[in-house]
């Protein structure tokens, strides 16, 4: 009785501890809930650059104010049918954890709901499938009146998809950029150097007349 009492302790604690406000969504007919902490900003449906050789649920890369941003469909991520892009079609951009480093990553969402700050005691775990089905990507259900939120463990759903190949997009971008801020000086300074000095060797121009009238004085003496 003891260990029960625990277990459901340990259980209220965990939910508690996932209360807070969540970005919600819809993709299709389901809702789901992205903790609001993890999110930059959202912004409209814009253009995408493709990447050879990814992933079909990686859509491509954005150039969000200067910086290389990788995009996911989420729908094609969670094996859903695509659908058009309409004009309340959105990219949320999160931020995600993989190690030590954090990346930026756009989410494509079929439209954003609302912002709803839902408490520990309105969240269930996620229900279990058997071993078959990996849940972990799920923080938890969030009970809103009579609909169910999926809580999405952002972190989870974006795990097995590589960061670091698009992260070395941009740094090899910002790399050349001070590559070239820094060789601009320094040719500068290699042109002043090999700049051969110019020596003026021309002589001072003299110009003192003869003293005709002294020496017509000198020759009659």
């Amino acid at each position: 009785m003891a260990e029960v009492t625990a277990q459901t302790e340990r259980l209220n604690k965990a939910m508690s501890d996932k209360e807070g406000k969540y970005l919600t969504f819809a993709l299709a007919h389901e809702e789901y809930g992205l903790e609001i902490l993890k999110v930059r900003e959202i912004i409209g449906y814009m253009d995408i650059t493709a990447v050879p050789q990814t992933p079909h649920h990686v859509k491509g890369v954005i150039n969000l104010r200067g910086q290389v941003i990788p995009v996911i469909d989420l729908r094609a991520k969670f094996g859903m049918e695509t659908a058009e892009v309409t004009e309340e079609t959105c990219i949320i951009v999160v931020e995600t954890s993989q190690g030590d480093r954090k990346f930026s990553t756009g989410i494509v969402v079929d439209h954003v709901q609302e912002v709803l700050d839902i408490a520990g005691e309105d969240i269930e775990e996620a229900p279990q499938f058997g071993s078959s089905v990996n849940t972990d990507f799920i923080l938890g259900m969030g009970k809103i009146e009579e609909s169910v939120k999926i809580l999405l463990d952002i972190d989870e759903v974006l795990a097995n998809t590589d960061m670091h190949g698009f992260m070395s997009i941009d740094e090899q971008g910002q790399a050349q950029s001070e590559q070239t801020k820094q060789k601009q000086p320094q040719a500068e300074n290699s042109e002043a150097e090999d700049k051969p000095e110019v020596e003026d060797n021309s002589e001072p121009e003299n110009n003192t007349e003869p003293n005709n009238e002294a020496e017509s004085q000198s020759a009659s003496e």
